[in-house]
């Protein structure tokens, strides 16, 4: 019945740029799974427009990029995880360079450019799509890693723990729900942004691999923490398309239906950190009344536009506006969660065995807010560290699976009214969790998204599938594997809802991507991360100084 080997050294979840530069990294000689859960490459990285971070000028130094990024985090960043990223950031352009990643160039060097809370030009990009130019080069090299198969298509369920430990994980490919053994397994699932009516991210940043290690028993931290990118492209019926801050540090202006400047009386102005422009707009658009402000391009130039920003300027186009002949709408979307699973300077979880790069982990870079082009970079710098992963005894050969009991009754819930709760938890977490929060707005939604996950756990193929016996798998028809697509996307989404709502309603501050209006001011007493557990009461840690 299994169509792929049930025993693996390695399997990595996630086909972006942290899964990728995962499975570039791990040590030669293994067997890799590289598991995502779309046939095409969707990715949040491949979406990245801005850049990856990175000193490689004289005038720049390790101290300023460290000093950003500490001062942009909202004095919640675990310093000695910054000096890891700003030290191997160099390596890693090195690294990619070899790989042949292209980037800009600017008189025979690397050209750089400046984006917001940067106090240097220390920016690498290649045009305006450096994410895919990233997973482009990732990609060529990945496929050529001998004893690595790449299976696109495959859902991840949840993973296999014994005795405290990380032994593989359930996945559902090509009909069949079955166990898949491993040493280890990395997630690098990506964020949670797209839980949000309101994002730049795709439909696969939904948490789910926040959702499938917090059930799993591994430790979350600072969910609270989302960043929402001011300038989302806002027409009606279009995606929110992200318009890079790279236009902005070119010298885009933010500017509101009179003309004037929404951000003028904030320190930095168009280019002060993003969770104080975004609430700038937010109040902004509230006092004019207005679905959306607007951000000129025509001060950068149309040479310069036409050859950095090619991406915008054929997306904008293709919905029948020139931004080199007037400003175009935009407005805050979420776009980057800061908080994910705890992980260590080994990349490690709290579960033994079970490892996370990139936005779904919480390494301490970011901190309460990701300085702009510091992620690209986390996820290269924290995979490298999986050069030294440690991998559990190889397992013994397993049997083939016995048949799982047959589902043969339809699912109670069609899969058109999952699709219509997927919506509305999206339409719910923009309104309770959104860019301004209060306490009584979030205790709603939390137990809302408490509610739906319960009457999600009570249907008959998720709960047959939540347990399935490791030594079992289960054929599912195609209307049975699109069901239980949508009703597990929708039951991790609603976990990871209530876990950020959860987070939020227990910080009673303002900082950083967190900010509520019942609670405006930063407090000393809160620098600290908040924890949760599944079983246990959410609580703090300190910082790592």
């Amino acid at each position: 019945m299994p169509s792929i080997p049930s025993n693996w050294d390695v399997i990595v979840v996630g086909g972006g740029a942290a899964g990728l530069m995962a499975a570039l990294e791990l040590p030669e000689g293994l067997s890799v799974l590289l598991l995502s859960k779309d046939r095409a490459p969707r990715s949040a990285s491949r979406w990245a427009q801005g850049g990856i971070a990175a000193v490689t000028r004289p005038e720049d130094s390790f101290a300023s990029h460290l000093q950003d990024t500490l001062k942009a985090g909202g004095d919640l960043c675990d310093r000695p995880a910054v000096e890891l990223l700003v030290r191997e950031a160099p390596a890693c352009v090195e690294r990619l360079l070899e790989l042949g990643m292209d980037f800009d160039r600017h008189e025979g060097g690397l050209s750089t450019t400046l984006e917001a809370a940067h106090s240097h030009r220390r920016v690498l990009h290649a045009q305006d799509r450096t994410g895919g130019a990233l997973v482009d080069a990732l990609e060529r090299k990945v496929l050529q890693r001998p004893g690595l198969q790449r299976i696109q298509g495959g859902l991840a369920l949840q993973l296999w723990i014994s005795n405290g430990h990380c032994r593989g994980l359930q996945v559902l490919v090509d009909g069949t729900v079955q166990w898949l053994q491993s040493r280890a397994v990395v997630l690098a699932t990506g964020g949670a942004a797209h839980l949000f009516a309101n994002t730049t991210n795709p439909k696969q940043a939904s948490g789910d691999g926040i959702a499938m290690a917090w059930r799993a028993g591994a430790a979350v931290r600072d969910l609270e923490f989302v960043q929402f990118h001011p300038t989302a492209l806002m027409l009606p019926g279009a995606p929110h398309f992200l318009i890079s801050e790279a236009v902005r540090g070119e010298g885009a202006r933010l500017v509101d239906d009179q003309g004037e400047s929404p951000v003028s009386q904030l320190s930095g102005g168009d280019l002060a950190p993003r969770d104080t422009v975004s609430r700038a707009l937010v109040q902004r658009m509230r006092e004019r009344q207005t679905p959306h402000l607007w951000l000129d391009l025509r001060p950068v130039g149309t040479s310069k536009l036409e050859r950095q920003f090619p991406t915008i300027l054929g997306r904008c186009r293709e919905l029948g506006l020139e931004p080199t002949e007037a400003p175009i709408p935009v407005a805050p979307a979420a776009h980057y969660c800061m908080g994910g699973l705890r992980t260590d300077a080994r990349s490690a979880t709290t579960i033994p065995g079970l490892y996370a790069v990139g936005e779904v982990a919480s390494s301490g870079v970011h901190g309460a807010n990701r300085l702009a082009s510091n992620s690209l970079m986390e996820c290269l710098v924290y995979a490298r560290q999986l050069r030294d992963i440690e991998l559990s005894p190889a397992p013994s050969a397993r049997p083939e699976p016995l048949p799982g009991k047959a589902m043969t009754n339809h699912p109670p819930i069609s899969v058109e009214a999952i699709e219509l709760q997927t919506e509305e938890l999206r339409r719910l977490c923009w309104r309770r969790a959104g860019v301004e929060r209060n306490g009584h707005e979030l205790l709603a939604g939390y137990q809302a998204c408490q509610q739906l996950e319960g009457a999600l756990s009570g249907q008959p193929l998720l709960q047959t599938v939540q347990t399935l016996g490791h030594d079992q798998a289960l054929q599912l028809s195609q209307e049975q594997v699109r069901w239980l697509a949508k009703a597990h996307d929708l039951k991790q989404r609603a976990t990871v809802a209530a876990l950020l709502m959860e987070s939020a309603l227990f910080r009673t501050e303002s900082r950083g991507g967190h900010f509520r209006v019942d609670a405006p001011a930063r407090q000393p007493f809160w620098r600290r991360h908040s924890v949760q557990r599944k079983g246990l009461s959410i609580s703090t840690e300190a910082l790592a100084d």
